[in-house]
């Protein structure tokens, strides 16, 4: 018996996934809270699902970099901007599905993370080898490579004039790239900015630009 906890924001989502891994043989409801801080901290479980929403204030990585730490994670989501396949699969989650798919994949997910395996539901398979495949200079957010270095330095807590220097450009372009990048990303302030960039795994990725 896999015992399963649910953590869904959506009450009404919540309370039908309680009732599909109730109702599945096998599958058993450990618990069901609305976000990974209201977990128990004794609560214990075998496979933790988690639903990511897209809206502004929903969780971040640190959030399901949390909840990995306690169990094997199932991500649901409709993953599109900016939540990317990369950045989620750094944090060690084992399954991906498609936050609109039917039960009996989620049920699939379930079972398969909980004998130890890696899951993509079939809906996402297509879109999840694309991206791993995805030139590195290509930017799932689409922003041009000198967009994508403006943004790891901002977040690394540099000015614009610092940037300048390092980059060898004007403090003029610079504060170009960071309306751009705020433009393409829609966010307003340099908190907003250094989310996205850890979301967007640039925080992480050292191959295309030199270390600080």
């Amino acid at each position: 018996m896999l015992t399963i906890a649910i953590v869904d924001d959506h009450p009404v989502k919540r309370a039908g996934l309680e009732k599909f891994v109730a109702e599945t043989s096998g599958l058993e409801v450990a618990t069901s809270v609305r976000a990974v801080e209201d977990l128990d901290e004794g609560a214990e479980f075998d496979v933790a699902i988690l639903d990511v929403p897209l809206r502004p204030g929903g969780p971040a990585l640190s959030a399901i970099e949390s909840l990995v730490t306690r169990a094997p994670v199932v991500v649901s989501s409709t993953w599109e901007r900016p939540l990317t396949f990369g950045a989620v699969l750094r944090t060690g989650v084992r399954g991906f599905v498609d936050s609109r798919t039917d039960g009996r994949i989620i049920v699939s997910a379930l079972f398969t993370v909980g004998e130890g395996g890696f899951y993509v539901c079939p809906r996402l398979a297509d879109q999840f080898q694309a991206e791993l495949v995805r030139n590195v200079n290509e930017d799932p957010a689409g922003l041009a490579p000198r967009e994508v270095e403006t943004l790891r330095w901002i977040a690394r807590g540099l000015t614009h004039s610092q940037i300048a220097g390092r980059m060898g450009l004007t403090e003029a372009t610079v504060n170009t790239y960071a309306k751009r990048i705020r433009a393409k990303l829609n966010a307003g302030n340099k908190a907003e900015l250094t989310r996205m960039a850890i979301e967007l795994g640039h925080m992480t990725d050292t191959r295309r630009f030199p270390a600080a």
